[in-house]
């Protein structure tokens, strides 16, 4: 089974409870297996078992309160 991974630039993130909610919220998106978030980088990898369209995740990212663009 092949995979898909997409970086994307997160910014408004400063602690680890703002990486939790990024996470929890792309985490929830049909067909993601993994989500990798760091506040300190801005740096969102998304891991998923197929194309997932870039406007969900970003729109994910929005719900979680931060903003977003493709890496």
């Amino acid at each position: 089974m092949s995979t898909t991974t997409t970086e994307f630039q997160v910014t408004g993130m400063t602690c680890g409870h703002c990486e939790m909610s990024v996470r929890e919220e792309v985490g929830e998106l049909p067909g993601v297996t993994g989500v990798e978030v760091s506040h300190e980088t801005g740096r969102l990898r998304v891991v998923s078992a197929q194309e997932i369209e870039d406007a969900a995740v970003l729109a994910a990212v929005e719900e979680a309160g931060y903003t977003a663009v493709r890496a």
